[in-house]
């Protein structure tokens, strides 16, 4: 069920316990700024996940709270995955669902990197 992306941050999430190792995860990549796993239910030949190791519930909180070296660590750290994926050419998609009109299901933020086929549309009409 989507979420609102204003609510507090909920330290009970997935992806909070994903980084604590209490749910086991696929990692791919990990530094102090982020931490990036495989999809359990990939929607695209490669499905990865990016998320910060801060306490931020959406896209909108991250970009208003963090500061400047976890946006620039975890923007660098998404780059990163996607390049070593070798995703550069031919393409790839990023996604950061937010907010109940955006399909938000996990309260922590997560941006999505879909690739390794052609991904048609960016939104089916």
């Amino acid at each position: 069920m989507p979420i609102d992306a204003t609510q507090p941050y909920d330290d009970e999430n997935i992806f909070a316990k994903i980084l604590r190792g209490e749910i086991p995860s696929t990692k791919v990549y990990e530094d102090e700024w982020a931490y990036a796993f495989e999809d359990i239910n990939p929607q695209a030949a490669i499905h990865t996940l990016v998320i910060p190791k801060g306490k931020y519930v959406s896209w909108d909180d991250f970009s208003t709270t963090a500061s400047d070296a976890e946006i620039a660590g975890f923007v660098r750290a998404v780059g990163k995955v996607a390049r070593d994926k070798g995703l550069v050419e031919p393409g790839y998609r990023l996604l950061a669902n937010l907010g109940q009109h955006g399909g938000q299901e996990v309260p922590h933020l997560h941006v999505h990197i879909f690739g390794g086929e052609s991904l048609g549309r960016m939104i089916a009409k």
